[in-house]
């Protein structure tokens, strides 16, 4: 199969926009809890549809009594938190565009944001990040830019009190003036190379696709369901979730801090999760640890296995008697307790951003929590294709949402069409004609395949295929999944472009290698220059790397692999805000490592 459509499930007005999907909530259930607020730690406090909108308003009018206009731009950057949704929505009560910015932005790209889309609004998290803002503003003159708040002081409560005077009915028309085609949002792609686009998303590309969404997701993000956001809002993913789940009446929690994230979930109780496929691994490999700590090591190993094979036997439509049999022991000795760590009631998460390896979802299907894999990008606000509870197909990334398609192009670039496609890229109009084809599909650059029954299985980036010297082309995501999903690893960059065969830098994860070294005997305080000298540690990559290269031809596997001291991160420039690799940074900035390799 080469194209594969989905018709729209529902009829959307064109002069809907998102502020809609809110009025509808406190239509028909004014009561209704849209969110819970941690006040004090392992506290909820619950805030209804009603209350919600109330405070929307207030701030919407203080924007207003600030000069925010229809079409304006207001910026907002901090951390994952409560706040940030409730002036996402002011900003659109108030008829403006809302630019978000990832709170570990720095000066000069906080200044490319606020220069190229004119940003005259801003509200900021905390003192730190105000300094950003101003050294941006300073450094770069960047001008326009009339009012920067706070949410670590009263700034709010000031905001609030300045729109006093605004009438209900200045709202109500700023409120309702946007339609489906009109830009909602300005989001900066977070750019693995060069300088950051910015996607225009309009209100129908949120919701809209949320209504068409919510036709086949129904079970899983519904009015009594709920999770707890802890991504960053400033990416496209869980801002479509948080949108989505106003749509549906759902119940959003916040958390910015992922170590106290497992506290989170036991006091809050979601029933569906939101995560990027790390933090399953995470998850995963936190257990694998602690069970060869209580010395349960053997018993957790059968009891994965066993997950994953009743899974894929599941999925096939026959589970052995005995399979089943085993599946019952372990859910009790072991399944409980990890479902109990997410908090007792998860039954599904949504898993995007980069590929989810095909055990690791057998592995939490297995234990209770189906993992919806799906696929998108920044340009199709988040979800163009998912993975449903009807139609699970594990180790791919499913059907096309409803009003969207995909198609493969004969170099097998994925190309989609639809509800979810944005209009193009902000003051970029030189572009339209590369974006698009003459039929209006967007080539998304990535590599993939449908198969007969319309699956789509992501292969890879298309600008990321390496070729060989020997003219072999490999794609580095499938051998770099199977190896980051190891416990100890933190990050692997495969390369060997235009090099006789194929290697890898990887580097150890500090978080998790403390508890394995102490398994081991080894002094978990020894510096990383040294551990990775260490033989233990090389035999125990090596067989790592053994694994994943069974999974490819001898031309495509991995031959050597030199492991690095320092962590791609964030902060080092080597990892994009949604956590993938700026592999052209890598590969400068390891130049001579990678040489080293090949001499």
């Amino acid at each position: 199969m080469k194209e594969n459509s989905a018709p729209k499930a529902t009829t959307v007005p064109d002069e809907l926009n998102i502020t809609d999907l809110l009025e509808r909530q406190v239509e028909s259930d004014p009561q209704n809890v849209l969110f819970k607020r941690q006040l004090t730690e392992g506290e909820w406090t619950e805030v209804g549809a009603r209350e919600f909108r109330a405070d929307v308003v207030a701030l919407a009018k203080g924007m207003i009594a600030r000069g925010v206009e229809p079409g304006d731009r207001v910026a907002i950057m901090a951390p994952t938190r409560y706040e940030w949704t409730l002036l996402d929505f002011a900003g659109w009560y108030a008829g403006a565009v809302i630019v978000p910015i990832y709170e570990t932005s720095s000066p000069a790209q906080v200044a490319w944001i606020l220069e190229d889309s004119r940003v005259t609004f801003i509200v900021v998290d905390s003192a730190s990040h105000e300094k950003v803002v101003d050294r941006a503003v300073s450094q770069e003159r960047i001008e326009g830019l009339r009012h920067i708040l706070r949410l670590d002081n009263d700034d709010l409560d000031t905001l609030r009190a300045d729109g006093s005077a605004v009438t209900d009915a200045a709202v109500e028309s700023a409120r309702s003036q946007a339609g489906l085609k009109d830009t909602a949002t300005i989001i900066y792609t977070s750019g693995t190379t060069g300088r950051p686009k910015g996607c225009v998303l309009t209100h129908g590309n949120f919701a809209e696709l949320s209504l068409q969404t919510l036709q086949n997701l129904n079970h899983v993000v519904r009015k009594d369901s709920s999770t707890v956001m802890f991504i960053p809002l400033a990416h496209v993913f869980a801002r479509f979730i948080a949108v989505l789940s106003v749509a549906a009446g759902a119940t959003v929690g916040h958390t910015a801090d992922v170590k106290k994230l497992v506290d989170d979930l036991g006091t809050f109780r979601p029933t569906f999760l939101l995560a990027v496929p790390r933090v399953f691994e995470k998850i995963y490999n936190a257990a694998l640890l602690k069970a060869e700590g209580d010395g349960k090591g053997k018993i957790f190993q059968k009891a994965a296995d066993t997950a994953v094979e009743w899974s894929k036997a599941q999925q096939a439509g026959n589970v052995p008697l005995m399979l089943n049999l085993k599946h019952k022991l372990f859910a009790k000795l072991v399944y409980s307790k990890l479902l109990d760590r997410m908090g007792g009631r998860v039954q599904h998460a949504v898993s995007g951003g980069s590929p989810l390896g095909a055990r690791m979802g057998h592995f939490f299907h297995g234990i209770g929590v189906t993992i919806l894999e799906g696929y998108g990008l920044t340009e199709t606000t988040a979800p163009i294709t998912v993975n449903t509870p009807e139609n699970l197909r594990i180790g791919t990334v499913g059907h096309p949402l409803p009003g969207n398609e995909v198609k493969i192009a004969d170099d097998g670039e994925i190309l989609a069409r639809g509800v979810c496609v944005f209009p193009g890229y902000w003051n970029r109009p030189d572009l339209q004609e590369e974006t698009f084809d003459g039929d209006g599909w967007f080539p998304t650059g990535d590599v993939g395949s449908l198969d007969d029954e319309g699956y789509l299985t992501i292969t890879g980036r298309k600008k990321e295929i390496l070729v060989t010297a020997g003219g072999k082309n490999v794609s580095p995501n499938q051998l770099e999944d199977q190896i980051r999903s190891d416990a100890i690893v933190s990050q692997v960059v495969v390369v060997g472009d235009n090099r006789p065969f194929v290697a890898a830098l990887v580097t150890l994860d500090p978080e998790i290698l403390p508890q394995w070294l102490t398994k081991r005997g080894i002094d978990p305080q020894t510096p990383m220059e040294e551990l990775i000298g260490r033989e233990e540690i090389r035999q125990h990559i090596q067989s790592v790397i053994d694994r994943a290269n069974e999974s490819v031809s001898r031309a495509e596997s991995i031959r050597e692999f030199r492991l690095i001291a320092e962590d791609f991160t964030i902060d080092s420039g080597h990892l994009t805000p949604s956590m993938k690799i700026r592999r052209p940074q890598v590969l400068q900035d390891y130049a001579q490592e990678i040489d080293a390799i090949y001499s």
